[in-house]
């Protein structure tokens, strides 16, 4: 991916998320992910999520306004939610690294 260096300005929202976007997100955000943990990886999937541009693209995909104040908790709250720890063996967690750990089940996909 390229490295690009720049600035945007972002208005503070307030409000939440509307549920039937959340659940859309959610479940578009899980498929997503399974795709790109499939075809690439779990590493490259937690790469991508550490890109800014990248990031903010994905919750454009996932439904969010592209300049929505509130789009790192709510896209991180969304994979929180679409990805079943126990069935992908995934855990997310909203406030500090790591976002994704995982019991090594995507490893081996």
């Amino acid at each position: 991916m390229t490295r690009r260096t720049g600035s945007a300005d972002l208005p503070l929202h307030g409000g939440r998320v509307p549920h039937w976007l959340g659940a859309r997100m959610a479940r578009l955000g899980a498929v997503i992910t399974e795709a790109i943990v499939h075809e690439y990886g779990r590493d490259e999937f937690l790469r991508r999520l550490a890109h800014p541009f990248w990031f903010q693209s994905f919750g454009s995909v996932m439904g969010m306004d592209w300049h929505s104040s509130g789009i790192t908790t709510s896209v991180i709250g969304a994979l929180k939610r679409g990805l079943d720890p126990i069935e992908r063996g995934s855990h997310l967690a909203h406030g500090g690294p790591p976002l994704l750990t995982t019991n090594r089940s995507w490893d081996r996909a």
